[in-house]
């Protein structure tokens, strides 16, 4: 209450005792004498003090608890101005001077302010070890809502396979250095970013380490993910995948040629995977290293040439032919792909020779809902607006959540099947023409679309479903 003590008050057919202040007990002699006597004062007792006990003991039951916090409440005024330790609060017998084990309570509230909010007050400022003692419950509503150090306010979920993901995390990091202590830390990094600019373009900076993380089997097992192969490859020449489709995410290139979770390297033993991502996100401090230590590489022309012009053979250019536009398409059940008038992965095959490889990763557009958007809409048109300005295209995809299935961010948990189809050999063309060029583009139309009808029925899809080329 107000102050440090003990006090005895006997009510009608009741006795009522308050503990004050310290929690230590007196001696047992004391608390008998003080039962036969008077009520016992571990501190200096004043006239006040012993008027207020004397008094207490007249007052019916009912009303002791607001007699209790009148007559305290004056006898500790009066006792402050003589002792330091006001009615002996964390003083021992015997013991002269020692600091009160936590700071003196609040004052009480005079006699005729309302008990409720007394109340609340008397428990908004309890001691803390009282406090966690006294409500368990709303530390444990807490904890149920995600609150506190022991809670989340969202799952860790494994299944981020949009890198991109973590690209405003690490350009708040960055600015958090550059604004506050760590200045020096991020000048640096913009050195080390202007000194290793090129490397996207030269192979990237790939760490098996990463590649080998457990948490991507995990990724892999949330769909799951299945890469399958339909011929051999020669490791002594090096391949340019066309990825199909390219969904909202690229899920399935992401845990296939990123990672190891598939099994790349049993399946294509001698073989490196690079895919291709836009230059954009290579320009970003830090994320690019975290994108790079997967295998991916910049999807500029001279990334793709130094890849394919390699010696020795052996390198991969994974690249999503469709692009970002072919995202605003992806939604269940679509099959448009967007390759009539995308020639220039066809041009790089013939410049170096490399072997074309047709992909296409069954289930890849059934892991996001999409905002209708049809050609001629004002939303379609602000997307390719945005596209054409930024580089990135901005599908507004929606899927499940964390714990429920109606609406989130999260992908569905549908199964991907990418299935890697047989090589088409390319000669070596420096200079091709368009001729050449057109007819190695319809050589891979076909391949591509015999590789789909072959495979379909095998992974959930009717023979009347077939694919459409833009």
């Amino acid at each position: 209450m107000g102050a440090g003590g003990c006090v005895q008050g006997k009510g009608p057919g009741r006795l009522v005792r308050l503990h004050l202040g310290s929690r230590e007990k007196p001696p047992k002699a004391e608390r008998e004498k003080g039962r036969r006597h008077r009520p016992p004062f571990l501190g200096r007792e004043t006239p006040e003090t012993a008027a207020a006990a004397a008094e207490l003991r007249r007052v019916p039951g009912l009303a002791l608890g607001s007699a209790i916090r009148a007559k305290l409440e004056v006898a500790r005024r009066s006792a402050a101005r003589l002792d330091p330790f006001p009615l002996g609060l964390g003083r021992l017998p015997g013991e002269e001077q020692r600091a009160p084990p936590f700071p003196t309570p609040p004052r009480c509230r005079s006699p005729d302010s309302s008990s409720a909010p007394l109340r609340s007050r008397r428990r908004k400022r309890a001691h803390p070890e009282q406090r966690s003692r006294a409500s368990p419950r709303p530390r444990l509503a807490a904890r149920a809502a995600g609150a506190g150090p022991r809670g989340g306010g969202a799952c860790p979920s494994v299944i981020s396979c949009a890198s991109g993901r973590r690209q405003p995390c690490c350009v708040a990091l960055y600015l958090l250095l550059l604004l506050g202590e760590g200045w020096l830390l991020a000048f640096g990094c913009a050195a080390w970013l202007c000194l290793d600019w090129e490397t996207p373009c030269r192979g990237g900076r790939r760490s098996a380490w990463v590649r080998g993380w457990g948490v991507w089997r995990c990724f892999r097992d949330y769909f799951p993910i299945t890469l399958v192969k339909t011929s051999e490859l020669d490791p002594s020449r090096n391949y340019l995948f066309g990825f199909h489709p390219h969904g909202v995410l690229v899920a399935g290139a992401f845990g296939n040629f990123c990672t190891e979770a598939t099994g790349f390297s049993q399946l294509f033993p001698g073989l490196t995977p690079h895919l291709l991502m836009l230059p954009f996100w290579f320009k970003v401090p830090f994320f690019r290293d975290y994108i790079m230590s997967g295998g991916l590489v910049s999807s500029e022309k001279a990334s793709v040439s130094y890849l394919l012009g390699r010696e020795g053979g052996g390198q991969v250019a994974v690249i999503a032919v469709g692009g970002p536009p072919e995202s605003l398409d992806a939604r269940p059940g679509a099959l448009t792909l967007q390759l009539r008038s995308r020639k220039g992965f066809i041009k790089m095959a013939l410049q170096h020779g490399a072997s074309l490889v047709p992909v296409f990763s069954f289930g890849e557009n059934e892991l996001f809902n999409q905002v209708s958007n049809p050609q001629g809409s004002f939303i379609r048109t602000l997307q390719e607006r945005l596209q054409k300005i930024m580089g990135l295209a901005l599908p507004l995809f929606h899927a499940r959540g964390v714990f429920q299935y109606n609406f989130g961010l999260l992908p569905f948990r549908r199964p991907i099947y990418t299935v890697v189809g047989a090589p088409i050999l390319v000669p070596r063309t420096p200079h091709p023409s368009p001729e050449a060029i057109d007819e190695l583009h319809e050589m891979y139309l076909e391949k591509l679309t015999r590789l789909f009808e072959e495979h379909k029925a095998k992974y959930g899809l009717p023979q009347d479903k077939h694919l459409t080329l833009t």
